[in-house]
């Protein structure tokens, strides 16, 4: 029987799970709210559906699996908000549902490791929504639901390089601060292995094997660039967006044991001097 997807908010992720998808004869539904994406999106296979006001009948009257990537906002999960009654309604044919979360679940750990059976305590309001929406979705009866808590995502297009060569990184320093990462293409690897044996109910941390501070990872692309190493500064004294701020408010290790045990996965980039090394030597073609 033929696989088809409906992804949610097809980006970055999503499309990386696309690459591998599509050359193996699966239909993916792509929405987007960018018409600019939307002939880009048909150039990769994908069936683009704008959003939120793009036809998904067809979709759903095919769909096996369905990916939610789109984050949550103030209102709730906009997916669940505008579609919840249609996955409802086919939730029991469904093979697999994936939803893509954050580590920002788990809050403040203050350095120390965790793990999926951690208890949720969010401290920022990112983390708080996303949390809100696992627990909507694991809600609906009979849908497989598969939660996938991502750490920070670098990869092509979406790494430090690029604020290394204009200048414009720096090394902020906090003490005990650790954050942990995964390369898009491990992502997708893990989404894959997770549809081809599902288990639903199961939440997988989605990082590489290397927690590190985020100054580290910044002075490690200074060096393979062979530039001067960005400025130290101390966090108190950085000039930052709320946003990035708050990434600074919580420092964990997380672990990913469970991809591996269960899932099978190795990953290709198992940690940042890996992936920032294939980074560069992608964009050398």
């Amino acid at each position: 029987m033929s696989k088809t997807l409906i992804s949610f908010g097809h980006g970055y992720s999503a499309q990386a799970l696309a690459k591998i998808l599509v050359p193996q004869g699966w239909t993916i539904y792509g929405t987007t709210r960018s018409e600019s994406k939307f002939n880009a999106l048909k150039d990769t296979g994908i069936i683009p559906v704008m959003w939120p006001d793009g036809d998904l009948d067809a979709a759903f009257d095919r769909a096996t699996h369905v990916l939610v990537s789109a984050g949550p906002r103030e209102a709730g999960d906009p997916i669940y908000n505008k579609y919840s009654h249609k996955i409802k309604g086919v939730a029991g044919r469904l093979e697999w549902f994936g939803y893509l979360s954050t580590t920002g679940v788990y809050g403040n750990h203050n350095g120390e490791w965790t793990g999926e059976d951690a208890e949720l305590r969010p401290s920022t309001e990112r983390g708080k929504m996303r949390k809100d929406a696992e627990e909507r979705w694991q809600a609906v009866s009979s849908l497989p639901v598969h939660v996938f808590r991502l750490a920070g995502i670098y990869g092509p297009g979406r790494g430090p390089f690029e604020k290394v060569r204009q200048g414009t990184a720096r090394r902020i320093i906090k003490k005990n601060q650790i954050f942990s990462r995964i390369h898009v293409d491990d992502i997708a690897r893990v989404l894959a292995a997770s549809i081809a044996q599902p288990n639903p109910g199961r939440a997988y941390n989605v990082c590489d094997d290397e927690p590190a501070p985020p100054q580290d990872v910044i002075g490690h692309a200074a060096e393979l660039l062979g530039v001067p190493l960005p400025p130290e500064i101390p966090f108190e004294e950085a000039e930052m967006s709320p946003m990035a701020r708050s990434f600074y408010s919580e420092s964990k290790r997380i672990s990913n044991a469970r991809i591996k045990s269960e899932l099978g996965v190795t990953l290709r980039y198992p940690n940042y001097r890996d992936g920032l090394r294939a980074l560069l030597q992608e964009e050398a073609g």
